[in-house]
Order: structure tokens, then C-alpha cells, then sequence
């Protein structure tokens, strides 16, 4: 991905949704705690046409395939999409449509700023996931707890794409029609939704770790420790940017996961680790008024000027040149 990823958060879907309301407004809805889609993408395929992916996601997005297919990058990781499927982004990642067919239907949810979360405790939970900082007010921080969530969805995993049975995809899809039919509703229950969201979660939380325990019985060693490592990726990049880290995590020796790594995506390890730190710089000095300086220590890089160079060699570009371009 050699674009910056943009921020598709509320504001710049509701722009999208005010611009196009006319075509648009019978599958899809957005207020400042959630947006919906409702069988055609439409929205979704204008935000592509207007802002170019990849795009980044700082808040919590649900959803299931009905009909068609998707092929898109996620985190890194190329994945198809197909009818069935639950899937699931949280904040920090990274998404890059690549292609999807005509006849696509995919309802989903996606939570923003001012969502009453279920499971608030009162006070921001410390297990709040990587990313998720400075994205939301502090009164809405204060009433979120990421603690309490169910597993799947309290920082430990980023994001996945799940086959559901077909208990789990007839339920998730009648609480989406629920919601649906709630916030078009004059006097709109907002903690009635968040109920319901509350339940869908726990839905996807079961189908998640199913799938969970099935890759771990039938997936081959080399393939495990391919997925754990682009995991640990994703959440450590950009702090730890050695090979010795991940290793070690791993209880692996450096050798033998550079090997493994090279055998199951045809890419090194340190290119993994490049693709994913470059990505995190990007956004930063695209969508941040953070000095270069500021970024290079918060990134963990020696000094300012090895974080230039390192960008520069990695891009062609200096931090300030991408930071100024179009």
C-alpha cells in the first residue's frame, strides 16, 4: 500500500451520506453514534470513488455478507470475502478494497464517537486497543470500558472474517433488521440498540473463537506461526521494529521465523515489519499536526534524522515532502 491511509470516520461518511442522500437513503443511515448499511454498498463504494483507499478505522465496525464477493486487504493480509461471512474491524486497522462484484449485499454497523457501548463501567478501561486513543471525547471515554467486552472484541484481536452457521447468520441478521427498524423510529431507544449490539457481539465472539479452534486442529505448524506473527505485527510495530522481538515473543529463534516467514508469503519478516510501521507513519503525518520529531520518538525511533532516513529509503519521499504533497 503505497497511498495514505485516510480516516473514514463519521464526519467523512456523513459528508458522503448528506452528498448522495437522494440515492443512498434507503440502505443506509448515519447519525453521530452509528452508521448502517443496509444491503447495497453504496455508500461504501462512494467513499472509495471520492477518497481512494486504503483507508484507516478508529472505531468499531460490523457486518455480514449476503451476496457477492469482496477481495480486500486487511492489516496487510489479502482476504476474500464471501457470502456468509461475519466480519469484524476494530480501531487501528487498515483496509484496502481491492476488487468486489456486482451483485454485492452486505449489512453491517459501525459504532462512532458517541455510541452508548455496552458493558460501560463508569471509567476508560487501561485494556482500551492500540489506536483507539484521542479518537473520542472525553466524556465518551470516561463511560467506556473495553475490559468488559467480549473477548474478541477487547483489543486482543484487530480484526477477522468468520464463515457463520446458519443459527448465527439467520440471528445477527435479525438484530441488524431490528436496528434497522429502531433508529428510524421518532422516539429512537438508544440503549435498546446498544442492547442489541451487545448480543450481536456475543454472536460474533462464539463464531470467532469456533473458527479459533478449528484453524489450530487442521492449520500446518508454518501456516500458525505465519498468522501469529502478522498478529503481533499489527500490535507491536511500531514500537518494536526488530525481527528479535517477534522471535522472541515466539519463542522462536530469529533464523528459523525469518525462514517460516519467507516459505508462507513469499516475504520477508522485516518486510512485513517495514509495510506495517510505513503504513502507521503515514497516518501520522497525514492526519496528525504532530512534528517530525514528535512522531519519531513516539514511534520509537533513535533520533529525528535516522527516522527521516528510514522513511526516505522506505518511500523515495522525505517526512516532509509526503507530508506536504497533495
Amino acid at each position: 500500500m503505497d497511498k495514505k491511509p485516510k480516516l473514514i470516520n463519521y464526519s467523512r461518511m456523513k459528508d458522503v451520506f448528506d452528498a448522495h442522500i437522494s440515492q443512498i437513503y434507503k440502505h443506509a443511515f448515519i447519525n453521530r453514534e452509528l452508521g448502517m448499511l443496509y444491503g447495497d454498498p453504496s455508500i461504501f463504494l462512494l467513499i472509495i470513488q471520492q477518497h481512494k483507499p486504503p483507508f484507516t478505522i478508529n472505531d468499531f465496525r460490523m457486518g455480514l455478507i449476503v451476496q457477492g464477493h469482496v477481495k480486500i486487504h486487511i492489516n496487510l493480509v489479502e482476504k476474500e470475502l464471501n457470502p456468509g461471512m461475519l466480519l469484524f474491524v476494530g480501531p487501528g486497522t487498515i483496509i484496502h478494497p481491492v476488487s468486489f462484484t456486482d451483485d454485492l449485499q452486505i449489512y453491517g454497523i459501525g459504532l462512532f464517537d458517541d455510541f452508548p457501548m455496552p458493558y460501560a463501567t463508569g471509567q476508560m478501561s487501561s485494556a482500551l486497543p492500540h489506536g483507539r486513543e484521542g479518537s473520542h471525547s472525553e466524556e465518551t471515554k470516561q463511560a467506556w470500558n473495553f475490559s468488559h467486552l467480549p473477548a474478541a472484541f477487547n483489543g486482543q484481536v484487530r480484526d477477522f472474517q468468520v464463515m457463520a452457521n446458519d443459527g448465527e447468520f439467520a440471528a445477527v441478521r435479525r438484530i441488524i433488521d431490528t436496528i434497522w427498524h429502531l433508529v428510524h423510529q421518532p422516539d429512537y431507544n438508544r440503549q435498546a440498540v446498544s442492547s442489541l449490539v451487545a448480543a450481536m457481539m456475543h454472536l460474533y465472539n462464539t463464531a470467532y473463537f469456533r473458527h479459533a479452534d478449528l484453524l489450530k486442529a487442521s492449520q500446518s505448524r508454518e501456516q500458525t506461526i505465519f498468522d501469529r506473527f502478522i498478529y503481533l505485527v499489527n500490535q507491536y510495530a511500531t514500537q518494536e521494529h526488530h525481527i528479535r522481538f517477534y522471535a522472541d515473543k515466539m519463542c522462536l529463534t530469529e533464523r528459523y521465523l525469518g525462514t517460516v516467514i519467507r516459505q508462507a508469503s513469499g516475504t520477508t519478516a522485516k518486510e512485513w515489519i517495514d509495510r506495517a510501521l510505513i503504513t502507521r507513519i503515514k497516518v501520522e503525518l497525514k492526519h496528525s499536526e504532530k512534528s517530525i520529531a514528535q512522531i519519531s520518538d513516539e514511534l520509537n525511533f533513535p533520533n529525528p534524522s535516522f527516522f527521516s532516513k528510514y522513511f526516505k529509503r522506505e518511500t523515495c519521499l522525505s517526512p516532509t515532502a509526503f507530508r506536504e504533497s497533495p
